[in-house]
C-alpha cells in the first residue's frame, strides 16, 4: 500500500475505536406506562478475532413496538442472562411478561411469575428472531464470513450503534 494511505487507515481505525467507546450501551426506547408489556428474548453467537472466541449476543425486544430494549455481549451462561436482565429499562423489569426459549441460563435470573418458556412454533418469540436482519445488515455477525471484529470493544460498540439506528428508524 502506498505510504500516503497508511496514516489515513490509522486515522480511520482510531476514529472507529473512539466512536465505539463513546456509543451508549443502553437502549433508547419510547417511554412506557406501567401496564402489561411483552418482551421476547433471544441469544445468537458471533465471534471476535477467530471462531474459537465465541461471543453471545443477548437481545430483548418489546413485542408491541419492536424496539430492542436491552442487549448484552458475553458468554452463554447465567451471568450474561443477568446482565441482559439488568440492561432492561425498569418498567420492563417491573411489568413485562418475558418469553424465551428453554435455555437454562434464563432460569433463576428472570422472575418466575413473569418468565414464560415457549417453543419457536408458538409465535411468541417470532419478532426477536430478527437475528437474520442483524446478520444481513452487519456482516461481522454472519456465521460464515470474511468480515469479523478483531476487537471486542468495537464488536460491542458497533452492535449498539446498530441497535440505536434500528430503534430510531423503527416504523412502529
Amino acid at each position: 500500500m502506498p505510504e500516503r494511505f497508511r496514516s489515513s487507515e490509522q486515522w480511520l481505525q482510531d476514529y472507529v475505536n473512539l466512536k465505539s467507546t463513546q456509543t451508549q450501551r443502553l437502549a433508547k426506547v419510547q417511554p412506557k406506562q406501567k401496564k402489561p408489556l411483552r418482551v421476547q428474548c433471544e441469544e445468537l453467537w458471533s465471534f471476535v478475532d477467530h471462531k474459537g472466541n465465541k461471543q453471545w449476543v443477548w437481545l430483548a425486544l418489546d413485542a408491541e413496538t419492536r424496539e430492542i430494549i436491552g442487549a448484552y455481549v458475553g458468554s452463554r451462561g447465567r451471568e450474561s442472562a443477568q446482565k441482559l436482565w439488568e440492561s432492561l429499562p425498569a418498567v420492563y423489569r417491573q411489568c413485562a411478561l418475558i418469553y424465551t426459549d428453554d435455555w437454562e441460563a434464563y432460569q433463576g435470573v428472570l422472575p418466575k411469575k413473569r418468565h414464560q418458556v415457549v417453543s419457536k412454533d408458538s409465535g411468541k418469540t417470532s419478532y426477536i428472531e430478527f437475528n437474520n436482519t442483524l446478520r444481513q445488515r452487519m456482516s461481522r455477525f454472519v456465521r460464515r464470513s470474511l468480515a469479523f471484529s478483531k476487537s471486542l470493544r468495537n464488536h460491542i460498540g458497533l452492535l449498539w450503534n446498530f441497535i440505536h439506528h434500528y430503534n430510531a428508524s423503527s416504523p412502529l
